[in-house]
């Protein structure tokens, strides 16, 4: 063996968890924009240091900057967009408390570890390693850190689109779905706003005059749960609820918001004329509907299905059985999937527990994946 190949830069766990770790250790809110983008500082830091070409857009809407990194080479023809988001769920000093950065055996906890550091750290590691290895692939590959995943991508989904529409294959670095499976489709994704106005009135005296807008909202809330059908992969959830003042006043305004996953956009047509034909059930109450389509079905088209394919080689020659499935959760990959644009999803690290304080990623998942992501950048042309 020559030298050359003996000093050869191995993809090593250890030094990809100390990579994940530090990530983490940056705790980014989504709508702490000032927290977000000091992540993103880190996040440019590190692919500036390898020769990559930097694009920071700054945040609007009071939420932190999208930034966009792209190989010297390759050109400005279509190539590879890595989508993932550096924004989590989890409020400022989780990593002290409610979910401490640990290792437990195979399990490695902390805020936004497994949705989604881990899986933005294993694609610049593998960039990083083919680096290392004076390597460049076929085609020019961008990577794209949002912001504002977790809340929809309000002020970055239309980058997204145009970003997919310009590259040949999307990856999104998700975590992985029960057991390292990747997802090829996706459920869509509803959000509405309703809003019900009564009529105030003293609660004790003058009860007679009042219209409870928490009580028609109430009468509309089993409507609405009443959609669920899981049969038909329908799910709709009451998320948050207000209304109300004081206890001796017959309370004036409701609102909520509402959550619903939908199999395919056919069914979601469905369902957004349902909710645009509310009517309160009190003809004294007034009833306002807001919100539509947040993020849209896709399913594993013919260009999705062919990208898979490869991804499986590439597995079963690193040692393992790559299996995909479709998921209710959206991402990023809904806009590029639904644009017909090939993508993969859920790329990330194996684990459990997103959005939840036992969030964590399994140490043995980070080699295979880093090694898929190396092998679907060398493969992809």
């Amino acid at each position: 063996m020559s030298d050359t190949a003996k000093n050869a830069p191995v993809i090593d766990a250890a030094e990809i968890l100390e990579g994940i770790l530090k990530w983490v250790e940056e705790e980014s809110p989504s709508h702490d924009p000032d927290a977000v983008n000091r992540m993103a500082d880190h996040v440019e830091e590190s692919m500036a240091a390898l020769g990559l070409d930097i694009d920071r857009k700054p945040g609007t809407d009071g939420f932190g900057d999208i930034l966009t990194v792209r190989t010297p080479w390759g050109g400005d023809g279509p190539g590879i967009l890595v989508l993932s988001h550096i924004d989590t769920v989890h409020a400022l000093g989780t990593k002290e408390g409610p979910n401490m950065i640990r290792r437990e055996g195979d399990k490695v906890y902390g805020p936004g570890i497994y949705d989604m550091k881990a899986g933005a750290y294993i694609a610049y590691y593998a960039m990083r390693h083919l680096i290392r290895q004076g390597k460049e692939t076929a085609l020019p590959v961008t990577f794209m850190y949002i912001p504002e995943e977790e809340v929809g991508s309000p002020t970055s989904r239309e980058m997204i689109k145009e970003a997919g529409k310009a590259n040949k294959y999307v990856l999104v670095t998700e975590p992985a779905r029960e057991g390292g499976k990747i997802v090829t489709a996706r459920k869509g994704r509803l959000q509405y706003e309703i809003k019900i106005t009564g009529r105030p009135a003293h609660a004790g005296s003058r009860h007679i005059d009042g219209r409870n807008a928490i009580k028609e909202m109430a009468h509309q809330i089993l409507k609405i749960e009443a959609l669920t059908d899981y049969e038909t992969g329908v799910s709709c959830s009451v998320g948050t609820i207000e209304g109300g003042t004081f206890t001796n006043v017959v309370p004036q305004e409701c609102v909520i918001t509402v959550d619903i996953r939908v199999p395919d956009m056919e069914t979601g047509d469905e369902i957004m004329a349902i909710f645009e034909g509310l009517e309160a059930v009190d003809p004294d109450c007034s009833l306002e509907v807001t919100g539509g389509v947040d993020r849209p079905a896709y399913e594993k088209f013919d260009g999705i299905a062919k990208l898979f394919d490869q991804a499986k080689e590439i597995a079963a020659e690193i040692g393992f059985d790559l299996q995909d499935m479709k998921t209710g959760g959206g991402s990023d990959g809904n806009f590029t999937g639904a644009l017909g644009i090939p993508t993969l999803d859920g790329l990330g690290a194996d684990g459990k527990g997103a959005h939840t304080h036992d969030e964590f990623i399994y140490y043995s998942s980070l080699e295979d994946r880093a090694k898929l992501m190396l092998g679907l950048f060398e493969a992809l042309d």
